[in-house]
């Protein structure tokens, strides 16, 4: 029994892992999903945008109060005097339901979304 459970506890922890490079990956470049902003950050100066996105992009404090399931898909940051947050969520090929798997790119698509906290 104890074997299984060790068993079950690394499948576990490399999901998680895959899923937080795939997400790493994601947020850095931009690639392997799709990008949306809300209509709070798409009514901004272009030169706020662009630097919301390059915070998003760049992000990397990480921790349990805001990556309590350690998967790298929320963050939130101030830019130009506004506090923003980015969101990653799991859809099935179609964006249609969640995905079954986010840690398989083939089943996902993944959706960062960038909004200004008063959205949320």
């Amino acid at each position: 029994m104890p074997r299984r459970a060790t068993m079950n506890n690394i499948a576990t922890a490399v999901t998680l892992r895959r899923i937080r490079v795939l997400n790493d990956f994601f947020r850095a470049t931009f690639l392997g999903g799709k990008v949306v902003i809300t209509s709070g950050v798409a009514s901004l100066p272009l030169d706020v945008k662009a630097r919301a996105m390059i915070q998003v992009q760049s992000f990397a404090d990480f921790n349990a109060d805001n990556d309590p399931h350690d998967e790298h898909d929320f963050g939130s940051f101030e830019v130009a005097g506004a506090k923003f947050f980015w969101k990653i969520d799991y859809y099935d090929v179609l964006c249609e339901f969640g995905s079954e798997d986010p840690a398989d790119p083939e089943k996902t698509t993944r959706v960062l979304t960038i909004m200004l906290a008063e959205e949320y």
